[in-house]
């Protein structure tokens, strides 16, 4: 009876053991990946609720036109969305930070518009939102090529571009 109760607790242990490197498994293949910089991209095409559409696909939509009231507003709201995400824990210290995010518009021809955003030295990562929308999205077309890149203290570490960027 002992040696049978030994058996089943060392059957649970062996269970809450594996159960355990599972979770750690998962949990460290959702840390962030040893990429410098990550480009993710949205676009807003419309703003009506398509069924069947992916929940994910969804969800954003309802994000991104949150609060907008007036089919104005909301029209403003569709374009492009880039989210950047960027790190540089080695370069902590050693200056200021600038992810600078340039593109090109089909109605545009070869002009090239840029976007950045600032960090101060102490700033080892962070996420940066660009979007062209509105207006913008509607007179001068789609984002045809773009490139992103983060600048510390002038000297670039990292750089992301879209296919057609040359």
């Amino acid at each position: 009876m002992v040696l049978e109760s030994r058996r089943v607790h060392a059957s649970i242990a062996a269970v809450k053991y594996g159960f355990l490197c599972l979770v750690l498994v998962g949990l460290s293949s959702c840390a962030r990946s040893g990429d410098p910089l990550v480009v993710k991209q949205f676009q807003l095409r419309d703003q009506v609720q398509v069924e069947g559409e992916e929940p994910m696909v969804r969800m954003e939509k309802q994000r991104l036109l949150r609060g907008a009231v007036s089919m104005e507003e909301r029209r403003q709201r569709l374009g492009q969305y880039y989210t950047l995400l960027w790190s540089d824990p080695a370069g902590v210290k050693s200056g200021p930070v600038e992810v600078v995010f340039e593109y090109r518009q089909g109605g545009t021809g070869s002009l090239i518009k840029r976007h950045s955003e600032s960090f101060p030295a102490s700033a080892a990562d962070g996420i940066v939102r660009f979007s062209v929308t509105g207006d913008e999205y509607f007179k001068n077309g789609k984002v045809i090529a773009w490139r992103a890149r983060v600048l510390r203290d002038g000297r670039e570490i990292a750089v992301e571009r879209s296919y057609l960027w040359d």
